[in-house]
């Protein structure tokens, strides 16, 4: 539902406002890093960057969502959400020849966004 309604003010921004595709990012935490691969999923046009934060996907989405330029964020000591989701899904990218950073934290759990958010680069990548 959440993500019906993420959607549908996309579409209504997009029909109101002469927005730049080239400049729309999108990202989440924990499901939300789930639902980050999952919109762009559904919409791989609209996006021209994500980051998903200790979430993942289905490996076999990576062909459709190559286009989209990543950066993936998990915690190596996660306990909710093991880093095995991210790790797989930045392989599949890889192995697609996406643009894909990875950025796996030793030491820390579930918590990650907070050395995400933290990442001096993260601004001016998006």
């Amino acid at each position: 539902k959440d993500r019906l309604l993420v959607e549908g003010l996309l579409k209504r921004l997009r029909k109101t406002y002469p927005l730049d595709r080239n400049k729309m990012y999108v990202g989440g935490l924990s499901m939300g890093g789930f639902g980050t691969f999952e919109i762009v999923k559904r919409n791989p046009k609209w996006f021209a960057a994500a980051f998903p934060i200790c979430g993942g996907a289905n490996t076999a989405i990576a062909n459709r969502i190559k286009k989209v330029k990543w950066w993936v964020f998990h915690g190596a000591d996660d306990k909710v959400v093991p880093a095995k989701y991210s790790t797989a899904m930045v392989g599949a990218l890889r192995a697609v020849k996406a643009d894909v950073k990875y950025s796996l934290y030793q030491g820390v759990g579930h918590n990650s966004w907070e050395n995400a958010f933290s990442e001096p680069d993260l601004l001016p990548w998006l």
